[in-house]
């Protein structure tokens, strides 16, 4: 299996597809999941050095997923995506080892940056 440079979870197809097609063009490889259910499914959490999620998704929230790839042992570095950006979740995110909690609409300079400082930290297995 591929190793996956980002991988995103995002419920909102027009968000996914962009941020995918901007992710390619800067050179990195990407899968794109539409739930958090689909990502954990796809067993493709120790082939991803970096996750972006959104926070508020259908089912299982970007959050929850944090906790659950925590719960399974699996560190992988986190950058948060919102339309609705809360300090009582932008500061759980963080603390629990999030490396950005950014607003949507993303700033192509926001993400990259992000993206420089995650992968930047080698992914961590903990299982």
């Amino acid at each position: 299996m591929r190793k996956i440079d980002v991988a995103i979870v995002e419920d909102d197809e027009s968000v996914r597809e962009a941020t995918k097609h901007l992710l390619r063009l800067l050179g990195y490889a990407t899968a794109s999941f539409a739930s958090a259910e689909d990502f954990l499914k796809s067993g493709r959490a120790r082939d991803t050095a970096c996750l972006i999620t959104d926070v508020h998704l259908p089912g299982m929230s970007g959050v929850e997923l944090q906790s659950q790839l925590i719960s399974d042992g699996h560190r992988i570095p986190i950058v948060f995506v919102t339309a609705f950006p809360e300090e009582a979740i932008r500061a759980r995110v963080l603390r629990d080892g999030a490396i950005c909690y950014l607003s949507k609409p993303l700033q192509e300079q926001s993400l990259t940056a992000c993206l420089d400082q995650a992968l930047k930290r080698p992914p961590q297995d903990l299982a």
